[in-house]
C-alpha cells in the first residue's frame, strides 16, 4: 500500500562499492519499496561537504517530507545531527533520532548539555541497543528499542554439527574493534590446533590498526595462518562466513553489530566480547560465548571449548540461527512503519 508520508533520512549514505551499506541504507530502501517517499542525504565523501549537503537538502526539500530521521553518532559526526536538528526545529519538522555506537555514552558524559538538547528536540528517539536505551533513560525515558534488522534469506545457513578451527573476524580495522586481539587469539590456539586459520574482513580506517595486525602476526609467527581480505562487498560476506565455523568479535566498544547477527544467521559459533549491547543480543553459553574485552586468553579458551565439544558447537550454532530470525526485516520493518505513521499523525 502506498504511504503518503514523505521521509528525509539524514546520515552517511556513502556510495558503494567503496563503502558497504549499513542498516540505515537498507531501512531507507525497504521503506521506499513498501511505498514511502524517501529522500536520503548525504553521499558526499568529504565530511564538510557532507554536512553542507545535509543542511541544503533539509532546506531545499522542506516541502517534500513530513518527518526527518537522523542517525546520531559520537565524535565529530555528532555535529551533523546537532546542526540538522537546529534547522529542522526552525522549520517545525518532526524529528526521529536513532542512537548509534558504543562510544556514544562516553561522548555524552563529556558533552552532556549538547547531547541533552539534541535528544530533547526529537519527537521520538530510537536505539537498536538495550545498552544505549538504559544509558540515556535519564534524558529520554521514552526511548524506543527497535533492533538492527538483517535479511536472513541472504544468509548461507549451515548448522555446525561440529566446528573446525576456521575463524573469521568481520569489522573495520580500527582500534575500537581491537583487531590485534584476533591475532593474539590465533597465536594462543596454533599449537593445539595446527590447522587453524583466521580470515579478517573489513575496511581500513587508517588509524594504523591494519599495519599493527600485520606486524604482530609476523612477530608471533602466525602470518601463514592469517588471511586479511580487507574491504569485502556486503553481498559477498556470507560467502566468507560460510568458509568458517567460528566468528570472533573483539570489540572494546560496541552497540548492536549487524555483523554479529549475520554470523548468527549463517549458523556460525560466535565468541565475542561482552561490551555494549551485545549481551542483550546473545546470551552467554546459549547463542554465543561472551568474554571480557581485551582478554584474548579467555577468548582462546572459549574457542577451545567449542572445538573440543561438537555437541556444544551444535548447540550454539542452532540457537544462534533461531535468535537471528527474530531480527529479520519481516519482524523489524513493521515496527518502523508504525513509528513513522505515529509521528506523522501526531503532527497532522
Amino acid at each position: 500500500m502506498l504511504n503518503n508520508g514523505g521521509l528525509l533520512f539524514i546520515g552517511n549514505f556513502l556510495p558503494a562499492p567503496r563503502h558497504n551499506k549499513n542498516v540505515w541504507h537498507f531501512l531507507a530502501e525497504k521503506l521506499a519499496e513498501t511505498g514511502w517517499s524517501v529522500i536520503t542525504t548525504s553521499n558526499e565523501e568529504h565530511q564538510l561537504l557532507r554536512l553542507v549537503d545535509m543542511l541544503l537538502t533539509i532546506w531545499r526539500e522542506r516541502r517534500s517530507y513530513q518527518v526527518a530521521h537522523i542517525d546520531v553518532f559520537s565524535g565529530k559526526a555528532f555535529i551533523f545531527a546537532q546542526l540538522s536538528t537546529i534547522l529542522l526545529k526552525w522549520l517545525k519538522k518532526p524529528i526521529i533520532l536513532t542512537l548509534h555506537g558504543g562510544g556514544l555514552p562516553e561522548f555524552a558524559d563529556k558533552h552532556h548539555d549538547s547531547v541533552n538538547k539534541v535528544l530533547m528536540c526529537a519527537d521520538a528517539v530510537v536505539t537498536p541497543s538495550a545498552y544505549l536505551q538504559a544509558d540515556f533513560i535519564q534524558i529520554r525515558p521514552d526511548i524506543i528499542l527497535i533492533p538492527n534488522p538483517i535479511n536472513t534469506a541472504e544468509a548461507i545457513y549451515r548448522e555446525r554439527k561440529e566446528a573446525a578451527p576456521r575463524l573469521i573476524w568481520v569489522r573495520a580495522f580500527h582500534q575500537i574493534y581491537n583487531p590485534s586481539m584476533a591475532v593474539r587469539v590465533l597465536y594462543e590456539l596454533q599449537n593445539e590446533f595446527p590447522q587453524i586459520h583466521l580470515y579478517m574482513l573489513g575496511p581500513d580506517k587508517g588509524d594504523g590498526s591494519l599495519e599493527e595486525v600485520l606486524m604482530l602476526s609476523d612477530e608471533l609467527g602466525v602470518r601463514s595462518k592469517l588471511q586479511v581480505l580487507g574491504h569485502v562487498p556486503h553481498d559477498k560476506v556470507s560467502h566468507w562466513l560460510n568458509m568458517a565455523d567460528i566468528f570472533i568479535n573483539t570489540s572494546n566498544y560496541d552497540n548492536a553489530p549487524s555483523s554479529l547477527l549475520e554470523a548468527m544467521a549463517n549458523g556460525l559459533c560466535v565468541v565475542t566480547t561482552n561490551v555494549g549491547g551485545i549481551p542483550s543480543m546473545a546470551s552467554d553459553g546459549v547463542e554465543a560465548m561472551l568474554v571480557e574485552p581485551k582478554d584474548f586468553q579467555a577468548m582462546a579458551s572459549a574457542i577451545t571449548k567449542i572445538l573440543r565439544d561438537p555437541s556444544f558447537a551444535n548447540h550454539l550454532s542452532a540457537n544462534a540461527r533461531r535468535k537471528a530470525e527474530q531480527y529479520n526485516w519481516t519482524v523489524i520493518l513493521p515496527q518502523w512503519e508504525r513509528l513513522l505513521s505515529s509521528v506523522i499523525s501526531q503532527d497532522s
